[in-house]
């Protein structure tokens, strides 16, 4: 098939495109290059010379009729992504340009065989707990009061005992800040017009997704970065409330491959997946797996009392419908953090932006 994939210079998007390639498929990029993700809109050296690289920005019709010409398939996976407060910029990339593709698609009767959009593990909010009982329970964002005292568990409303955390399946969604709700909004776009005009779509609700080609950049979001750029730097890695937050950090590679899987397999078609490691790690682990990784185990994380406005407190996926069609996840923090170190440090202006970043991130009320 000739895929097109959008954001196909990012992260996630390269390495689909890599596994693409590999598997005998044509593709072609669209990707506006902006920065601060990508130096000087300058196009990476890991793209081949001989993929198809069109410049354009997903918000603009022309641009998606270019690139739709000839194409099979689409990954639509160029987002934003970030913790800053500007609200309606989610909405228009992640949320508008899925429309417009949408809409291009049925106006002028394209053959497309299947769309694949990048949801996010955001939707679920703070995801599933279970009480004291065993029940299920799926709780609102914290209050601000409460964090404001340091109080970083989810509490259950009757008895005001911490809730225990547990595997979030696909069935239900809470979504409680700008990101979330914007990739939500994507989803169902794609999944409801999908199925309305017969074009075969499927939602992958990535995980905390690990390994190189994240760009360092963008220091707002991003553990693997985050802390990455601080041990290198021989700087102990800053972690937010009491860096026992549970995660399930996925590996790109494993995300290639699921992202390849629901475009050959009709299966997936008109639904969505949860895409994850199937485990989990405190965020305190995963600094000091970081700190491993670049030959600094002394390098303890430092835990300031700070939070980050919004912020979930537990989240982590359950993957049993994406493992059905075959998929197993096969990386680890580990993997992710031996990889990312040794790419990041073939990258020229590889430095530690961390810190400009975190205050940024409090004078506009995201850090806390």
């Amino acid at each position: 098939m000739k895929v097109l994939i959008t954001g196909g210079a990012g992260f996630i998007g390269s390495h689909t495109m890599d596994l693409l390639l590999a598997r005998g498929h044509e593709v072609r990029i669209l990707d506006a290059l902006e920065p601060p993700v990508h130096r000087d809109r300058q196009k990476p050296d890991y793209i081949p010379a001989d993929v198809e690289f069109l410049v354009g920005d997903v918000r603009d019709r022309a641009a998606w009729e270019q690139a739709l010409v000839g194409v099979d398939a689409v990954f639509h996976l160029a987002a934003y992504q970030d913790y800053l407060p500007d609200f309606s910029k989610f909405f228009h990339v992640n949320a508008v340009s899925t429309a417009l593709l949408y809409e291009i698609i049925v106006d002028r009767k394209l053959p497309i065989r299947k769309v694949v959009v990048a949801s996010s593990q955001a939707v679920y909010g703070e995801g599933k707990y279970l009480r004291a009982d065993g029940q299920p329970f799926y709780p609102g964002q914290r209050p601000a009061d409460q964090l404001t005292r340091h109080v970083w568990e989810i509490l259950d409303p009757d008895t005001g005992a911490p809730l225990k955390p547990g595997f979030t399946d696909e069935s239900g969604v809470r979504p409680h800040n700008s990101y979330a709700i914007s990739k939500y909004t994507e989803e169902q776009i794609a999944l409801n017009l999908g199925r309305r005009y017969d074009i075969p779509s499927v939602g992958m609700r990535y995980s905390i997704v690990q390994g190189p080609r994240q760009s360092f950049r963008n220091a707002y979001s991003g553990a693997l970065r985050i802390f990455a750029m601080q041990t290198l730097a021989g700087e102990r890695p800053v972690i937010y409330e009491d860096g026992l937050q549970l995660r399930d950090y996925v590996y790109v590679g494993d995300v290639a491959a699921a992202n390849a899987l629901v475009l050959e397999d009709p299966r997936a078609d008109y639904q969505a997946f949860n895409v994850g490691a199937g485990r989990t790690w405190t965020v305190l682990e995963f600094a000091r797996i970081m700190a491993e990784a670049a030959g600094r185990p002394e390098l303890e994380p430092v835990i300031p009392g700070e939070y980050r406005f919004g912020d979930t407190r537990h989240i982590f996926s359950a993957i049993d419908k994406l493992q059905a069609l075959g998929w197993r996840p096969q990386g680890d923090p580990q993997r992710s953090c031996r990889d990312y170190i040794a790419w990041a440090g073939s990258q020229p202006d590889f430095g530690n932006y961390s810190q400009a970043a975190r205050e940024h991130m409090k004078k506009l009320g995201a850090v806390r």
